[in-house]
């Protein structure tokens, strides 16, 4: 069952996807599409722990890995400006 705290970060989380594509797209920032992918993983991440769902977990360590590396990548984008 999804924790009351747990529910409103995976709902925050959800809320920068959206956000962030909403960058990407009307701002024309690149950056903003890693972000999205970054949080959109995180999403997923997190709902299918709390719903404890029968999802390997060296595949939801990979994909924790490719949000990590979307993240860094997107940090670097801005970085360089």
């Amino acid at each position: 069952m999804l924790e009351p705290l747990q529910f409103v970060s995976i709902a925050l989380e959800a809320i920068i996807v959206i956000l962030t594509l909403l960058t990407a797209i009307k701002k024309k920032k690149t950056f903003a599409y890693c972000l999205a992918l970054t949080f959109a993983i995180y999403v997923f991440y997190d709902s299918a722990k709390q719903l404890q769902l029968s999802i390997p977990a060296d595949a939801l360590y990979a994909l924790f890995f490719v949000a990590t590396v979307s993240a860094a990548w997107a940090m670097w984008k801005i970085y360089k400006g």
